[in-house]
């Protein structure tokens, strides 16, 4: 009794999974299915670092963070002290110049909302996101 109890539920279990099975192998090939594209405005560190003098950093982590450490030459911009902080990055800009913004790690979203609003607020052109972040830099130096 109970060996054909476990063999019905092996037997639901399995074509319960058919259905799956057959979607995953009929829809291989769609996109949806697959890993994201690469950000447009993502920028490898070693791409930035190219760049030279022409890169301006931004650091969109907490004034504590930035305190203690950052990209060197870096100018603070985050979310909490946006409208404050501008300024001193517009000043710092000009359109030959591309725009490097970064946060502590690759699963920090601050540094995309800020090249976001500089993009979209301030109107600015070349604004870069580096993925990786303080980590990153960190890791590579």
């Amino acid at each position: 009794m109970r060996r054909s109890v476990f063999g019905q539920a092996l037997l639901l279990i399995g074509l319960a999974l058919l259905p799956a099975i057959g979607q995953g192998i009929y829809f291989r090939g769609n996109p949806a299915l697959q890993a994201a594209p690469p950000d447009a405005h993502e920028v490898t560190l070693a791409q930035a670092k190219s760049w030279g003098d022409t890169a301006l950093w931004i650091d969109a982590r907490p004034k504590e963070q930035f305190a203690k450490a950052h990209v060197p030459g870096a100018l603070l911009l985050n979310e909490d002290d946006f409208d404050e902080l501008l300024p001193a990055v517009l000043a710092a800009w000009s359109p030959e110049r591309r725009i490097v913004v970064y946060c502590s790690r690759k699963s920090c979203g601050a540094s995309h909302a800020i090249a976001e609003r500089l993009r979209n607020d301030a109107q600015l052109q070349n604004v870069y996101v580096l993925p990786g972040g303080w980590e990153e830099w960190q890791e590579n130096q």
